[in-house]
């Protein structure tokens, strides 16, 4: 074992292994609950089946995913463990898995379609992304993109993410609500107080967003002081409130432990092989046509690459793994990994598959090889038969997690050099335009076309801003032409 994962070459021992991948199992659990909900949007007692979805569909999609999401989380890392020998953790990338929800499964409703048809042809375009992310790493044409993309969308693609979960999760929570006048406010306290009949509806009506904001503030203390699993503590102890606050007891029906996988087996699994899936991927209203198809196949793949690449450098540079070039050693095995989780969650049933950057946390407790990712797998393994417990939790309880991980991710933006417009205002785009359009290609694009613009008009341009350009003109038709 310590010749096949070089142990003792890289200066670790087997028992710190161990800890390391204990810790970035507690720090990325979270997503077993997490991704489900954000895809399937919070399941039966959602928001999309308050809005008329129905009940039966979503449910039976998120049973499909939760089964998904953990298999893929196992399949994923056992491949960082194996094949790049590194110690990083894959999952369902988050954003991605809100990006996913938005534009096919609630899609798919809003434009009088079934929800489970719109959750495969998702699963199409999936696939694709992570068939041309493949193509891309073998060829080495990945890394040559990911040098050529302007150093500020890099940074500012991860940090608009982490607002555009934030926002899903303070939404989610109902602590910011919309208003017709400013297009959101924060949760009326006094108008849920006075307008209830009874003290106890006044109560329960407050309850969600105190939870959040109990929540939010609890991961926070726990972070600042070094506690492992501060998420997972914070989504516990925030399901515990909850139901302490409503007094009522979680009810456990073990039965859904065989409906998830019944469910898995005949809607997630294989589900994006099915012909009308391929067909609605491009000829569905909710889509838009074949190049609107097009376009997210192309964002899915463009976030999935410069997340995973940032996390990639971030990491190793923090546990001193990096060549003589300054690159992270095996980044070619890793980016691999990165993209066959991509196509095998796809043909599992759930989004994007990522490098997580949570992983840091279990390099961070000593993790250098293989083996920690080897027992951060076995971790997930053991979660396929939580679901009856995953089903009690509310969405105030996840919603901390979200705007926590917001929090992670929005610290990316502090590399930008502010000082230089040609990379702010790009960058500053990007990062509101995600949230604010509800959509992580619009931001992408918007971000794009304005770089181009700005080195164009200032005379920096050169031959390495030919990709960025390609892309912008991309978005530039798909704003013209595609309504989405």
């Amino acid at each position: 074992m310590d010749k096949f994962f070089h142990i003792s070459e890289r200066g670790s021992n087997v028992r710190t292994e161990i800890m390391a991948g204990l810790t970035t199992f507690f720090a990325m659990a979270y997503i077993v609950l997490v991704n489900p909900n954000q895809v399937a949007a919070d399941g039966k007692a959602g928001w999309l089946v308050a809005e008329g979805a129905s009940a039966a569909e979503v449910g039976r999609v998120w049973n499909a995913v939760f089964i998904a999401s953990v298999l893929v989380a196992v399949i994923g890392t056992l491949l960082m463990a194996f094949l790049a020998r590194m110690p990083y953790a894959q999952a369902c990338g988050m954003g991605l898995n809100s990006f996913f929800c938005t534009s096919f499964v609630s899609g798919a409703f809003f434009a009088g379609c079934s929800v489970i048809e719109g959750y495969q042809s998702g699963l199409v375009i999936i696939l694709l992304s992570g068939i041309v992310f493949l193509i891309l790493s073998v060829t080495g044409l990945r890394k040559y993109i990911a040098t050529a993309m302007p150093e500020c969308l890099k940074k500012s693609i991860p940090a608009g993410i982490g607002l555009f979960i934030a926002l899903v999760g303070l939404k989610g929570s109902g602590l910011v609500q919309a208003n017709k006048y400013t297009l959101v406010q924060i949760f009326d306290f006094h108008g849920a107080i006075s307008g209830a009949e009874t003290p106890a509806a006044a109560w329960k009506a407050v309850i969600p967003p105190v939870v959040t904001i109990i929540g939010i503030i609890l991961i926070a203390v726990l972070a600042k002081l070094n506690v492992k699993g501060n998420i997972v503590i914070g989504i516990i102890v925030s399901t515990v409130l909850y139901y302490v606050f409503n007094l009522e007891t979680p009810s456990f029906d073990v039965s859904s432990i065989g409906q998830s996988f019944k469910d898995f087996g005949e809607i997630g699994f294989l589900g994006c092989f099915k012909a009308d899936a391929w067909r609605n991927a491009f000829e569905s209203p909710y889509v838009g046509g074949v190049f609107s198809g097009i376009m997210l196949i192309v964002a899915f793949c463009l976030v999935d690459m410069f997340d995973t690449i940032g996390t990639l450098y971030g990491t190793a540079s923090q546990a001193n793994m990096l060549d003589e070039n300054g690159d992270p050693i095996n980044l070619d095995k890793s980016m691999m990994c990165d993209s066959i989780g991509t196509a095998a969650g796809a043909i599992l049933g759930t989004s994007t598959c990522t490098t997580f950057v949570e992983s840091a946390s279990g390099i961070a407790a000593g993790g250098r090889t293989g083996l920690a990712s080897l027992v951060t797998a076995a971790c997930f393994a053991v979660c396929l038969f939580l679901s009856p417990i995953a089903g009690v939790i509310p969405t105030c309880a996840t919603a901390p997690a979200l705007i926590f991980v917001g929090v992670l991710m929005a610290k990316n933006f502090a590399k930008i050099d502010m000082d230089d417009m040609r990379s702010a205002v790009p960058a500053f785009l990007t990062f509101l335009m995600i949230p604010l359009t509800y959509s992580i290609s619009n931001g992408i694009g918007v971000g794009s076309i304005s770089y181009v613009l700005i080195t164009l008009f200032t005379g920096n341009y050169k031959k390495k801003d030919i990709v960025v350009t390609i892309i912008a003109a991309l978005f530039v038709v798909k704003f013209i032409f595609v309504t989405m």
